[in-house]
C-alpha cells in the first residue's frame, strides 16, 4: 500500500493539470513559452502517474482496468471483476 501522502500529492497534481489545461492549450497554440514557464511544475500532464485506484501502487498498472497487475490477479481469482476469468488449457 502506497503512503497516504504519495497519493494525496498525486491527487494534487491531478487538480492541477485540470485547472491550467485550458490555460496551458492556449499558450501553447499562442506560441507563448514564457508564459508557460510561469505555471506551476505540476500542472504539467507529463508530471502524472497512473497509480492503482485501490492500492495506490505505481508500477504495473493496467490501464483497462485502473488498478494494478497485484490487485487484478488477486480480485479475478475471487471473481470480482466481470467477464474476467482465469485461463486454462
Amino acid at each position: 500500500m502506497a503512503r497516504e501522502s504519495l497519493k494525496a500529492r498525486e491527487r494534487k497534481r491531478e487538480r492541477l493539470v485540470a485547472k491550467y489545461a485550458k490555460k496551458r492549450a492556449e499558450l501553447k497554440a499562442a506560441g507563448d513559452y514564457e508564459g508557460l514557464d510561469k505555471l506551476p511544475k505540476n500542472s504539467s500532464p507529463v508530471r502524472l502517474h497512473n497509480r492503482c485506484k485501490l492500492t495506490g501502487r505505481p508500477k504495473g498498472y493496467m490501464r483497462k482496468f485502473g488498478i494494478n497487475r497485484v490487485t487484478f490477479r488477486e480480485m479475478a481469482s475471487a471473481g470480482k471483476i466481470p467477464g474476467v476469468t482465469k485461463s486454462s488449457w
